[in-house]
């Protein structure tokens, strides 16, 4: 097994264990101060789209929710400057709105080094991270943030 094939499968067992957590406390995943967390893992930009609808309804439900959005693989393509979705709008938009409302965008630098992508080209505000699999495992397992894969 490849190294990356062993990050994949530990984050998902990881992530259904974090599922069961936040299933067993009634649906909310809560750090010390009470606050709910939750980070959605973005690994390819054709559900980008749809990750920031959800995103948009859960702060509209609950907008004091901490929501960080972790990419890596094709899941960081929409987070460039002049990225667009199939039918040609711009995902900077919905992006920076969410931004406003205190959304953290997290770009994988394994990532950006395999697939020579140019960071200086990616929308204000992005956080690069070490490596997207072991950002979502630790901001579960060390910080307590809910899992959704949309």
């Amino acid at each position: 097994m490849t190294f990356f094939r062993i990050l994949f499968l530990l984050s998902v067992v990881l992530g259904l264990s974090g599922l069961a957590a936040c299933a067993s406390t009634g649906g909310k995943s809560a750090g010390a101060g009470g606050q709910e967390k939750v980070v959605y893992h973005v690994n390819d930009s054709a559900n980008a789209s749809d990750a920031m609808r959800n995103i948009k309804n859960h702060l509209g439900v609950n907008p004091d929710v901490k929501i960080v959005v972790v990419t890596h693989s094709k899941g960081v393509d929409f987070l460039f400057e002049g990225a667009t979705d199939k039918n040609g709008n711009p995902y900077n938009i919905n992006v920076e709105e969410l931004q406003a409302k205190g959304v953290q965008f997290d770009v994988c630098a394994i990532t950006l080094q395999s697939r020579n992508l140019d960071p200086g080209k990616l929308l204000p505000g992005m956080v690069i991270v070490p490596s997207g699999v072991a950002e979502v495992t630790k901001l579960q397992v060390r910080e307590g943030y809910a899992y959704i894969k949309p």
